[in-house]
């Protein structure tokens, strides 16, 4: 079925964009992260890419025409559908200037100088965001291109910068908690300006979490966990949460570190390099309290204890689409042992070469990127009318994050080589635990590889990662006695599940991948030619 795409709201004071350059035309193939235009907002021109995959149908706003947000852009389909039913009821772009996000309603009245700042949309999809962390409190100074926050999207946790300069007033939306697309995330102005029931009558600001604008910027409590400090001679300590999670980790005091993220704000590697002078502990008082980096749950004996974590924007989506995939994909699994001698040789060889790294879980990405293009039906895609047989391999590789799980995607993985795949596979991990990953970084993907290896789990199934077909699951390399030749020797084996939708691929269609996956990685010398 076809889709309608809209104006997207590209920054948080946008209520109208300008269509600069097409960069595709009525006809062409789109592939989702394709750049279907350049678009001029209120605040720059910026690339505006596509996250559905089809033929460009109908363009509804033509180059150098304006439209408000939300009107009808484009129109994706399959080649040859009637499309006339979405363009009846798709709201048109009407021929006058939409009103500055800054207006609210009449009732409201604005003091000059004060700006609203809405929950943006952050991806085409977004409907609700999740403040993960506010960098500014209420009574800061902002400017221009400070990070006010970082918000969770269906996508990505992505910073929030500020195109507004002035006093942080109110904070609209509090951190953990989620709110719609539009909601009052915060208002910003010059200090002491009163801004009395604007936020409780402005658009949706009464689905925001209230805070009291005449609060003033209060020294936050010394936390009972030591990577959640929150105060050090300037006030709150900046950090990225896997920086926290790794402080933590060690015991390290967040307000001894200096920095080097944008805005002073802490990071992983300032975090992995820093060396205390002395041990960082809490100081210990005349009682039994205990430190900080040992605090626990106390639970009594013979009591019901519960906690109660409240889900992550990222989670609430991860819940959805594994159930939606579990549910209406007809599951079933084939296993296959592989001998991983061979494979151990080659890698021993080919990272004594300098500055190469690969890893096993790169040469099973290698074979898997082979593999489909010999079983390209295990590359494919269902749909209610037909079957997408890709002929380009993007394999996805399952990271697990502090939140969950994500998927980035090395595209193209078929044209690379080991290293390559290697340096693609840890920069991509790198930023996805950073949550530094691009929403199109985890679009795309024809095929998908889970590996649980490294926790030594030695078998397991996968829920496939839809519209994918297919999902391999990777477990530990585990040394014990084989037969080879008629005789038992010590050997090293792995197990490989592949989790297949029955409506594109018949079993014995995944066997013969399994069998051409068993080939290659038993013979590395292989994957060279």
């Amino acid at each position: 079925m076809a889709t309608v795409i809209n104006m997207p709201r590209l920054s948080d004071t946008m209520t109208e964009g300008t269509v600069a350059t097409w960069l595709k035309k009525v006809g062409d193939t789109i592939k989702e992260g394709d750049i279907l235009a350049e678009i001029e907002t209120d605040k720059a021109t910026m690339e505006f890419e596509s996250f559905n995959s089809g033929v460009l149908l109908h363009i509804g706003i033509p180059e150098g025409e304006s439209a408000p947000v939300d009107s009808l852009l484009a129109i994706i389909g399959k080649e040859g559908e009637d499309i006339s039913a979405l363009l009846a009821d798709a709201p048109q772009a009407p021929k006058v200037e939409a009103a500055p996000i800054d207006d609210a309603p009449a009732a409201v009245s604005i003091p000059a100088g004060v700006k609203v700042i809405t929950m943006p949309r952050l991806s085409d999809t977004m409907t609700t965001g999740t403040v993960a962390t506010w960098l500014k409190k209420v009574g800061d100074d902002v400017k221009e291109g400070d990070i006010l926050a970082e918000i969770e999207t269906d996508k990505a946790t992505m910073e929030f910068e500020s195109f507004n300069a002035g006093t942080l007033l109110f904070i609209g939306i509090q951190e953990g908690e989620s709110a719609p697309v539009d909601s009052v995330l915060a208002i910003i102005g010059p200090a002491g300006t009163d801004i009395t029931g604007i936020a409780d009558n402005y658009g949706k600001g009464e689905s925001a979490a209230a805070v009291k604008p005449t609060e003033t910027a209060t020294a936050a409590q010394p936390q009972t966990v030591i990577q959640e400090t929150t105060t050090n001679d300037n006030g709150r300590v900046f950090a990225s949460p896997l920086a926290k999670q790794i402080a933590k980790d060690k015991g390290i005091n967040l307000s001894q570190l200096q920095g080097s993220g944008g805005n002073g704000r802490i990071i992983k590697s300032d975090v992995e390099n820093y060396t205390a002078s002395a041990p960082v502990a809490a100081p210990q008082t005349n009682s039994q309290q205990e430190t900080p980096t040992a605090a626990k749950l106390f639970v009594p004996a013979g009591e019901v204890v519960t906690e109660e974590i409240k889900n992550s924007q990222m989670r609430k989506i991860i819940a959805k689409r594994l159930a939606e995939s579990l549910f209406t994909a007809p599951h079933y699994n084939l296993t296959i042992e592989v001998s991983m001698d061979e494979a151990m040789n080659s890698r021993t060889i080919i990272n004594a070469v300098p500055d190469t790294k690969v890893s096993f879980n790169d040469m099973v990405i290698k074979a898997c990127a082979m593999a489909l293009k010999k079983h390209p039906k295990i590359n494919s895609q269902w749909k209610e009318d037909a079957i997408t047989i890709n002929h380009h391999v993007n394999i996805g590789v399952a990271v697990a994050v502090e939140d969950g799980l994500v998927v980035p995607v090395l595209r193209f993985t078929d044209a690379m080589s080991l290293s390559q795949i290697g340096a693609g596979v840890r920069d991509l991990a790198g930023r996805a635990k950073t949550k530094k990953l691009l929403p199109n970084e985890m679009d795309g993907s024809t095929f998908t590889v889970s590996n649980l290896g490294m926790f030594g789990i030695v078998e397991f199934n996968s829920i496939i990662n839809q519209p994918n077909s297919a999902i391999l699951s990777v477990g530990a390399i585990v040394e014990k006695p084989v037969v080879k030749n008629g005789q038992i020797v010590i050997g090293n084996t792995m197990m490989l599940s592949l989790a297949c939708d029955h409506r594109t691929i018949d079993g014995a269609t995944g066997a013969q991948f399994l069998q051409t996956l068993k080939l290659f990685i038993e013979n590395p010398v292989t994957m060279l030619a």
